[in-house]
């Protein structure tokens, strides 16, 4: 029997696409012909994954933003992206740490939650 192997994509609507890509060249330094491309080839931790999760419609997690989504983009270093980001003028909505990896939070230039994560360990069973 197939069977899906991976998170093919995220496509979304946006009023610019090319403000968008652009600023995501700029910002998080990620794009391309067709968006950002994440090679797991390229990845070098531990056991890396992704994760397709449904959220309750009540839930405030994506909030400030009005989307009905949020994009998580693992990230190599947490703390010198952060870094890069504030120096760039963008506001980080909030960080946290836990025992599987480390999280923080910015808004994208269309208002869409973008949660950056440094995972840390293999993936769950």
């Amino acid at each position: 029997m197939a069977k899906v192997t991976g998170l093919g994509g995220i496509f979304y609507k946006v009023a610019d696409p090319a403000r968008t890509q652009a600023w995501y060249k700029e910002m998080l330094g990620i794009g391309g012909d067709w968006g950002a491309n994440f090679r797991w080839a390229d990845e070098t931790g531990e056991d890396p994954f992704s994760l397709l999760t449904p959220f309750k419609e009540t839930t405030d997690y994506m909030a400030p933003s009005a989307a009905a989504f949020m994009i998580n983009l693992r990230v190599d270093d947490l703390d010198a992206m952060i870094a890069d980001l504030e120096a760039k003028g963008i506001a980080i909505l909030g960080r946290q740490d836990e025992d599987y990896g480390n999280f923080a939070w910015i808004l994208d230039c269309d208002g869409i939650k973008i949660e950056l994560w440094q995972q840390k360990g293999p993936a769950p069973a």
